[in-house]
């Protein structure tokens, strides 16, 4: 899980590509939990949360620069 910080010196796209990397994962994650093969289920929800994190970075970002 990062925090905010962590990511604070990322510009938009870059926050965009965390996003997408983690929504990826996210899909993965679901896949595996299918499949009965996910051994750590909380991944799922730190994975979420994460790119809830950055999807607030974002839009903060971008009304700043509006």
């Amino acid at each position: 899980m990062k925090k905010k910080n962590d990511w604070s010196d990322l510009d938009i796209a870059d926050l965009m590509k965390k996003e997408t990397e983690y929504r990826h994962e996210l899909f993965n994650l679901r896949f595996q939990h299918a499949t009965h093969q996910l051994e750590n289920t909380m991944r799922i929800r730190v994975v979420r949360r994460d790119i809830a994190r950055l999807k607030t970075l974002i839009t903060a970002r971008m009304g700043s620069q509006g």
